[in-house]
């Protein structure tokens, strides 16, 4: 608003100049700058500014001078009137879209898993509490389902509850064996049920980009989860920052020092 008032505010001193002054082609230059530093170059207004006439419809070098002038003085009034406009405009509408932004901006932060973490996790209780930690440290609530109240739910009940968060991070440590009925002997180590079943549930729920597997030592991956990030739990901690990464690009935001020194 002070860039266009300022440019308005001389307005009146040019009308009393005469049309071929060199301060008016300064002054125009200006005005086109200073309306498109404030809307944008490609904004409608700016064409809209661009499009008043400063000289006669028909000018030729006959044309007499009374009707340059004439028109040069209109062409300042009808900047006058467009100016004037604009500034309306910004009094009226951009504070109400900045309330509204602010308005909407406040939603965002007090909704219902806006900074929370799903933890799913099986028996390893040692990593579940290092990745919490760790979590809790970069200013993220982890969510660990038997930490919740019951409340009379069933188990599903209180999983779909307290699911709505904006990333899942998935502990796959070996807790069971398995292996096909053809070979039965072959047991591998894996995640427990509950953990794969959660881990496709998130991948369903927030998508793959919201969802990092951590995994502990040699074990067998679920099945038709391609494209998933698959994190090494390993001793130096290089998880730590591979997991920062993927909270960062889903929208968190996180102090690097923060991680750094959790």
């Amino acid at each position: 608003m002070e860039r266009l008032g300022k440019v308005l505010k001389e307005v009146p001193e040019l009308q009393r100049l005469h049309h071929d002054t060199p301060s008016f082609e300064k002054w125009r230059r200006n005005a086109e700058v200073a309306v498109a530093k404030t809307f944008g170059g490609e904004s409608g207004n700016v064409a809209e500014f661009k499009k008043i006439r400063f000289l006669p419809i028909v000018f030729t070098s006959g044309s007499l001078d009374s009707d340059i002038q004439a028109a040069y003085v209109r062409g300042l009034e009808s900047a006058t009137s467009v100016l004037e406009s604009m500034l309306e405009e910004i009094e009226e509408y951009w504070e109400e879209d900045k309330q509204s932004s602010e308005v909407a901006d406040s939603r965002v932060e007090t909704l219902p898993g806006a900074n929370k973490v799903f933890v799913i996790h099986g028996h390893d209780e040692s990593v579940r509490e290092t990745v919490a930690r760790f979590l809790e440290k970069v200013r993220l609530e982890p969510v660990i389902l038997h930490e919740q109240p019951n409340m009379g739910r069933t188990i599903i009940e209180k999983f779909e509850d307290y699911a709505d968060v904006k990333f899942a991070v998935v502990l796959l440590t070996p807790d069971d064996v398995g292996a096909l009925e053809t070979c039965r002997a072959d047991l591998r180590p894996r995640a427990r049920q509950n953990v794969v079943f959660e881990f496709g549930y998130f991948i369903g729920k927030l998508g793959r980009g919201r969802v990092c597997a951590l995994v502990k030592g040699d074990i067998e991956r679920p099945s038709d989860s391609d494209g998933v990030l698959y994190v090494p739990l390993d001793e130096n901690d290089g998880w730590k920052m591979r997991l920062l990464r993927e909270l960062k690009a889903a929208g968190f935001e996180l102090d690097a020092n923060q991680a750094l020194s959790a």
